[in-house]
């Protein structure tokens, strides 16, 4: 069954949608974190919450699992830009992509960009939520890490079962 392209969304709508999840993986990142710095950080605490989960107070100075948080203050400086470049990228290029890249690419932008606000009010990311099995930690994270992740699963599923279908 094809779309009619006479109801499809225009460019201007499919971006305001991306962006309006955005702007949701956004501020619910940014509630969330300020709640766990007013609640765990000061002083630092370990609250736990399921057998398998924890929120704990971690200052992430790098980007994922840690990774260039030596690079000093440049380094923060252009992870930021970067996450703000790809970012407007991302939603300027979002009426061409299929709708599951759509919502990854969504998730991607207001994870990227609640991250970005972190290092340049702090100089660091804000992470919280610990998983775990026994003595198995996933590295601590936060909503942005998980909007990143999911949108980013989502875009990786969108091109596999659209390449799939176009060799059938």
């Amino acid at each position: 069954m094809e779309a009619d392209p006479a109801n499809a969304p225009s460019r201007s709508d499919i971006r305001r949608r991306m962006a309006l999840l955005a702007g949701i993986v956004l501020v619910a990142d940014q509630i969330t974190k300020q709640v766990m710095l007013d609640w765990i950080f000061f002083p630092p605490m370990r609250v736990s919450v399921l057998p398998f989960l924890d929120f704990v107070p971690v200052w992430n100075p790098g980007i994922s699992f840690g990774l260039l948080a030596g690079g000093g203050v440049a380094t923060k400086v252009i992870l930021t830009m970067i996450a703000l470049v790809v970012s407007a990228w991302l939603l300027w290029k979002g009426p061409s992509y299929q709708r599951l890249e759509r919502l990854g690419a969504g998730l991607i932008v207001g994870g990227a960009i609640g991250n970005a606000i972190d290092r340049i009010r702090f100089g660091k990311v804000v992470d919280f939520i610990d998983v775990y099995v026994q003595t198995w930690h996933w590295p601590a994270f936060n909503i942005a890490d998980a909007g990143i992740t999911v949108g980013a699963g989502l875009w990786i599923c969108s091109l596999l079962f659209d390449r799939e279908s176009e060799t059938e």
